[in-house]
């Protein structure tokens, strides 16, 4: 993995939950500014998971190869399933799953690098 593209999605996954605890304490819904925050996220995943399969298309594997790629899949459908579920649930709960969601996909990154390192 790229360490600077790996800690940029974990920095703006922890900011967005940042964000979504700050909601959730205020007892506050997900507006659509943290939804397009979650966008900007989703972006860099999808580049991560560009870049990854570039790098082992080109013979950099990943250690673990089956389970890198089921982190890479979960995290892709993590904010999604979050961003809908706030859209549909206008309570300070969906403030809630969206900072588990983000909280998530940090780990994820976590995972992401110790199974491409094999660690």
């Amino acid at each position: 993995m790229i360490p600077p593209l790996l800690y940029a999605v974990a920095v703006a996954a922890l900011a967005l939950a940042v964000w979504a605890l700050v909601f959730a304490v205020r007892d506050r819904a997900v507006v659509l500014r943290q939804l397009w925050g979650a966008a900007v996220v989703e972006g860099l995943m999808v580049v991560q998971a560009v870049v990854a399969g570039v790098r082992q298309a080109t013979g950099a594997d990943p250690a673990e190869p089956v389970v890198f790629w089921g982190y890479v899949v979960t995290q892709l459908v993590l904010l999604p399933a979050a961003a809908l579920w706030a859209f549909a649930e206008r309570t300070r709960w969906s403030s809630v799953v969206l900072l588990v969601a983000a909280v998530a996909v940090a780990f994820l990154q976590l995972r992401l690098d110790q199974t491409w390192a094999g660690a």
